[in-house]
């Protein structure tokens, strides 16, 4: 099937674009692939929006029954102790991080509204349909992506119900497959996109929705802190949005540098739901929602080149994140807008796609992603010092100061050996505050089809256990927020088992295993979480 673009991916950045490219040239062709069941399915996200690019897009947008609806009223910011907590001023915090005219929103549910409005315009949307393989011309430029094979067994052979991939080729392809795309993950290394760029950085973030009392709810209310139940050297705080509905969306970020393999994020975040804080608002509610997902956070420094023969690598596939800003929704959206810019001069007026570079660096975003650069790489000396710099460059220079901090060290690189540190005894969950992670994955929706190759791929089976168990004590048991792997001990002999059905998708054992043995591919169209709001 050709197209004259084809996109790879149906988040924030990938619907701006087709939405874009439509508005500029209503004749063009587009086709857009997602990997979930819907549009919305595999999208989570705090969220607090900054309709900045949604603004430049859909300008009428409170007209067209979008989503956007719960404003911004009120701000709070905690230093969290073990059991106290610090109240600071919002008015001492960076300009960055406040949040007047901001909307408390479901990213999935503004995803789908944005999906409705790319139809309208004619673009074709296929869910439930992975890219799973890039396609090159003879020359080595990006001639477009394949699907994969549906109804083939985990031996590789096929099955009743087998439908083969379908080629979709596009004089123009962009990848826009959310936070360490498999496929952008590809390009970067075939293209060289990252040389003279710093390692990039990612975060794991996790939300909770939660049905609460109405005395305990404040709608509008956005609420950020940082500490406890975290040491000074691991970076990572939490969000909890009062959206409406007597609902609040809790979660937790915990940087992926941590160094400590006996750490447990998503235990981390479990624990920090008891601090009386915390606690005293969600007490007597029900958790209805679960997700995890990484975020990508190296900025400026660690952007790659986002431009090739025949491809744009765009939105958080690339890393438009904005740290410090704790938001990446708006400036995804605005890449993909100057992504159908480009395009449209490409195809029009026989331009090459470097240009995106050049319009990128002249737009609000590569601003954006300037100021903040200093942020992310100052929290390696500490939380107390990261804070103290952070006030500094974005308070009193506004980002602006003469010189850029580096990342040093990829996320993978970071683990101490499991011996040279602290082990941590994480409560039991009580099912009623914390819970496991079990019952916390069943309310992801997630399913995959059965007796399908596994799409955690091991680059050397042995490895686990021959080397990551006895060195690391094998931390893909705790960062992975859906207890996919296990390390079971059969007869007094220790197996590595991958329950690859509880995957949702979130990527962070791809990112964070400190061999890089496992890379994660896609799985059988439609599979992996069904978010609802998140």
């Amino acid at each position: 099937m050709e197209y004259d673009v084809v996109i790879v991916g149906g988040g924030p950045s990938g619907l701006s674009t087709a939405i874009k490219l439509k508005q500029l040239d209503p004749e063009l062709n587009i086709c857009l692939l997602e990997k979930a069941s819907e549009i919305g399915a595999h999208i989570l996200s705090g969220n607090v929006f900054e309709t900045r690019a949604l603004d430049e897009l859909l300008p009428n947008w409170k007209e067209l029954n979008s989503p956007i609806k719960t404003k911004v009223s009120k701000e709070k910011f905690l230093f969290l102790g073990k059991s106290k907590s610090l109240s600071w001023p919002t008015w001492l915090l960076p300009s960055v991080q406040q949040n007047h005219n901001n909307y408390i929103i479901s990213l999935a549910n503004l995803c789908r509204w944005l999906a409705e409005q790319a139809e309208a315009l004619g673009v074709e949307i296929f869910p439930g349909f992975p890219a799973s393989e890039i396609l090159y011309n003879e020359d080595g430029s990006v001639k477009g992506v394949a699907t994969q094979d549906m109804g083939v067994d985990k031996n590789g052979n096929k099955k009743d119900g087998f439908e083969p991939g379908i080629e979709l080729l596009g004089k123009v392809t962009v990848f826009a497959e959310g936070c360490r795309g498999h496929l952008g993950k590809q390009l970067i290394e075939k293209y060289n996109l990252s040389e003279g760029k710093d390692p990039q950085q990612y975060g794991i973030g996790f939300k909770e929705i939660w049905e609460i009392s109405e005395k305990n709810h404040e709608e509008g209310m956005v609420m950020h802190t940082a500490g406890w139940p975290l040491d000074n050297n691991t970076y990572g705080g939490s969000f909890m949005y009062h959206a409406e509905n007597k609902q609040v969306f809790l979660g937790y970020v915990i940087g992926l540098d941590y160094k400590n393999p006996h750490l447990s994020p998503f235990d981390e975040f479990q624990r920090f739901k008891t601090h009386p804080a915390i606690k005293k608002i969600i007490e007597g509610g029900k958790r209805i929602s679960y997700g995890a997902r990484a975020l990508i956070e190296g900025g400026l420094q660690s952007l790659p080149k986002m431009f090739m023969p025949g491809a744009l690598l765009i939105g958080c596939d690339a890393g438009t994140l904005n740290m410090p800003k704790i938001k990446g929704s708006h400036t995804a959206m605005k890449s993909g807008m100057i992504a159908a810019e480009t395009i449209n001069e490409h195809l029009k007026e026989n331009k090459d796609l470097s240009i995106y570079e050049d319009k990128f660096k002249k737009s609000w975003i590569y601003e954006e992603l300037y100021q903040a650069r200093n942020v992310k790489p100052s929290f390696s000396w500490g939380l107390i010092l990261g804070i103290i710099f952070t006030g500094i460059d974005q308070i009193l220079f506004r980002g602006k100061l003469p010189f850029t901090l580096r990342h040093k060290h990829a996320d993978h690189e970071t683990l101490k050996p499991a011996n040279e540190m602290p082990k941590i005894d994480y409560p039991k969950p009580d099912n009623v505050i914390t819970f496991d992670k079990t019952s916390s994955v069943y309310l992801t929706g997630t399913n995959h089809t059965d007796n399908q190759p596994v799409h955690l791929q091991l680059k050397d089976p042995n490895l686990p256990i021959n080397y990551t168990l006895e060195k690391f004590d094998e931390p893909a048991q705790r960062y992975c927020p859906a207890g996919v792997y296990e390390v079971q001990n059969e007869n007094g002999v220790n197996k590595f088992v991958i329950n690859s059905q509880n995957c949702i998708h979130c990527k962070t054992c791809d990112i964070k295993e400190p061999s890089q043995n496992i890379t994660w591919v896609t799985p059988e169209g439609s599979g992996g979480p069904k978010y609802g709001n998140m």
